[in-house]
């Protein structure tokens, strides 16, 4: 993403940087890490309504879906997109099932640790060592609004930056960007924090005839 000339400027900097300035902002980043880890613990189950916008390095929308979410801790997620672009995702903590209704195709996935960096399911997996995945930098917007990006420390991501914004404590807006400029906004409304949700919620039910492909199950 940086073009050449800035790689080359930004490295000659570095070579003048002392060790103590890497030591802070990594501090600077276990600070938020900590700071986010402690808002996430905090939602036991997170329901939500949503709208999600894809729109392209330039700024112009290729994709807008609708749908609803379910988390509860550890492990369980359910997620459901409407028409166009229907599809059902359910974790329950030790797989993922992926449906594609339109495919008649259901996609089962182990709970690896590159699923498990998927950044909705920070909502329902474990989130205690955020900072050892992501340098996570953090800031107040007024008194009510508090913004964290998390950049993934491993090249192997399925984004390059994430930025979670959070108003009066609930989590209002997910923005991930991926290694094409490609950016993704998910806006949550009708949020329900903490309310009890069955087991059963996290079941996948699909008719019989689908293809099932299981992909390291």
């Amino acid at each position: 993403m940086i073009r050449s000339l800035l790689t080359g400027m930004a490295f000659i900097l570095a070579i003048g940087t002392n060790a103590q300035a890497f030591a802070d902002n990594d501090q600077e980043s276990v600070k938020a890490a900590e700071q986010l880890s402690s808002i996430l613990r905090s939602y036991e189950t997170y329901q939500a309504r949503f709208i999600q916008i894809v729109v392209d390095s330039s700024g112009g929308r290729v994709q807008e879906t609708r749908g609803n979410l379910k988390a509860k801790r550890p492990g369980l997620f359910y997620w459901e997109t409407g028409a166009p672009l229907s599809q059902f995702i359910v974790s329950d903590g030790e797989k993922v099932e992926v449906y594609d209704p339109d495919l008649e195709q259901v996609t089962i996935h182990t709970l690896d640790d590159r699923i498990q960096t998927t950044p909705a399911l920070l909502l329902s997996g474990e989130v205690g060592n955020l900072n050892e995945s992501y340098r996570v930098s953090g800031r107040s917007i007024g008194e009510d609004t508090r913004e964290f990006t998390l950049e993934p420390r491993s090249a192997d991501s399925l984004f390059t930056s994430l930025r979670l914004s959070f108003y009066d404590g609930e989590l209002q807006e997910m923005r991930m960007e991926d290694s094409l400029s490609q950016m993704s906004i998910l806006s949550f409304d009708e949020i329900r924090l903490n309310e009890d949700i069955e087991r059963s919620a996290f079941r996948l039910e699909y008719p019989e005839e689908v293809d099932v492909i299981r992909d390291g199950v």
